[in-house]
C-alpha cells in the first residue's frame, strides 16, 4: 500500500464519519437539490430583508441562494467543522460576507429569535425535539420550512413538493 493510497483511505473514512456522525445529533449531512432549495424559499415566499436561518446550513446552499437570489440576509448553524470551513470558505469565495453568516455550533440551543424564515431539512426526530423551541423562541408569523418531514401539532398552510409551510402561531392565553 503507498502513502497516496493511505491518503485515500484516510481522507474517505473522514469524510464517511463527518457524514454520519451528525445524525445523533439532529440530521446526517444530505445535501438538498437546487429545485428543493428554490420551492422551499419560493414557499417560505422569501423576500429581501427577510432574515433566513437555514438549521444545519451544510454546504451553505440554501443560505447563499437566500442571499443571492432572493435578497435576503441569511444565517446557517452548522455543527460539523469540516462543513461549516466549506460554508464559510464558500460565502468568502461568493462575497455574501454582508449577508451571510455562518455559526458553528448547535442549532438546539442557538439563538435564533430574529428569523423571519427558517428552514429545517431535519429528521422527524429532530423536527419532534425542536417544536417546542421554536414556539416559544420564534415570534408569531415566522414562516416555517420543512422538507420532507413535518411538524406535529403546527397547522400546515402551504405545500410546494416536499416542502411544508407552517407560520408560527400567537401564544394562547
Amino acid at each position: 500500500m503507498t502513502m497516496i493510497d493511505v491518503l485515500c483511505l484516510l481522507g474517505g473514512f473522514i469524510f464517511s464519519i463527518s457524514v454520519v456522525w451528525t445524525r445523533w445529533r439532529g440530521a446526517p449531512w444530505l445535501p438538498a437539490s437546487m429545485r428543493a432549495v428554490h420551492n422551499m424559499l419560493t414557499l417560505a415566499e422569501v423576500r429581501p430583508g427577510d432574515v433566513v436561518y437555514d438549521l444545519g446550513c451544510g454546504d451553505g446552499r440554501v443560505i447563499v441562494t437566500a442571499a443571492r437570489s432572493y435578497g435576503a440576509r441569511a444565517v446557517g448553524i452548522e455543527l460539523d467543522p469540516l462543513r461549516y470551513a466549506w460554508c464559510v470558505a464558500v460565502v468568502k469565495v461568493m462575497r455574501l460576507d454582508d449577508r451571510v453568516q455562518v455559526v458553528r455550533g448547535d442549532f438546539f440551543t442557538a439563538d435564533i429569535a430574529d428569523a423571519d424564515v427558517v428552514i429545517c431539512y431535519l429528521l422527524q426526530s429532530t423536527n419532534a425535539q425542536l417544536l417546542e423551541k421554536l414556539k416559544t423562541e420564534l415570534k408569531p408569523g415566522t414562516r416555517l420550512i420543512s422538507e420532507w418531514s413535518t411538524f406535529e401539532g403546527l397547522e400546515e398552510v402551504g405545500k410546494k413538493g416536499r416542502a411544508h409551510l407552517y407560520r408560527i402561531p400567537a401564544p394562547q392565553n
